[in-house]
């Protein structure tokens, strides 16, 4: 039995830098930008000073943007809701910031507390809405950046866009 480890072998990569990958600049897998909200999420110094509550309409500001997607804020005051829509041709990641949120889907309903997570593909049908009594905040990442939300009268029949099962931190 050969006791050569892969370092022996191949020596060490970190000495070899042009094999290295080089880290990038912007996500561009649904795990990065799940982890490019969670970091968001996590610098509340970011976005907390800009939130406002707004009672007649749902409040939102574009916090950035990069090469093929957006970063959302949104606050909820009590019965706020997004109504059913969908986002076009973007996949999105949904993430509580602060507060509850109501998701409904034609699959039912689930609450989002502060820290889950709902990951969909383009077509998703879906309708937020805040059902509690205290304001909520969220964060929306799209990608590519959100160009159309057309709204639905009916959950739409079951397209095999399904979410990713909702991560709590």
């Amino acid at each position: 039995m050969n006791s050569d480890s892969d370092l022996q072998i191949a020596g060490d990569i970190l000495e070899v830098p042009h094999l290295l990958q080089p880290p990038r600049e912007h996500p561009s897998t649904v795990a990065e930008f799940v982890g490019l909200a969670r970091s968001v999420a996590a610098d509340r110094a970011q976005w907390e000073h800009l939130v406002e509550f707004d009672a007649t309409t749902r409040w939102y500001h574009r916090l950035r943007t990069g090469p093929g997607y957006e970063v959302w804020l949104l606050s909820w005051v009590p019965g706020q809701g997004s109504g059913l829509h969908d986002h076009g041709r973007s996949s999105g990641v949904l993430t509580v910031l602060d507060g509850t949120l109501t998701e409904r889907t034609e699959r039912g309903t689930r609450a989002l507390g502060a820290g889950a997570q709902r990951v969909f593909a383009p077509g998703y049908v879906h309708e937020v809405v805040n059902d509690t009594l205290e304001p909520a905040i969220s964060l929306h990442v799209y990608f590519p950046g959100l160009t159309a939300m057309p709204m639905h009268t009916a959950c739409a029949r079951r397209t095999g866009s399904e979410p990713v099962d909702a991560v709590t931190a």
